[in-house]
């Protein structure tokens, strides 16, 4: 059974910094593919950072998200820094290439999925 669980979101205010951790059980990241998402209520999910050996980064987050990965843990984690109120959402892991896409951030491109946690920016 493999297990992605995200944790670390909360609330905070705009311009600050916070640190999502993806956990895996029966899964291991290495160094394969992984991305997180982001879905906001009325809008599709959408790509935030995603890759293997280098990292894509979405637009609107590039320069304030960075993806890190602790092996020895089998964790990843997300840093947000300057955060903005637009940047609320449910944040989501993904792990392993189920091959229906060839962009690492499409929602369709993996075949493991966490249950998110919640992000929310106030101004």
């Amino acid at each position: 059974q493999v297990r992605l669980v995200e944790s670390g979101g909360g609330s905070v205010q705009a311009g600050g910094a916070l640190r999502l951790s993806c956990a895996a059980s029966g899964y291991t990241f290495g160094s394969n593919y992984l991305g997180w998402f982001r879905q906001a209520p009325g809008k599709e999910r959408e790509g935030v950072a995603a890759g293997a050996g280098s990292i894509d980064y979405a637009g609107s987050v590039k320069g304030r998200f960075t993806i890190f990965r602790d092996l020895a843990r089998n964790t990843v984690y997300l840093q947000m820094n300057s955060l903005k109120p637009e940047d609320s959402a449910m944040y989501y892991c993904a792990a392993e290439r189920d091959g229906r896409s060839r962009n690492p951030l499409g929602a369709d491109f993996y075949k493991y999925w966490g249950q998110g946690t919640q992000v929310t920016v106030s101004s």
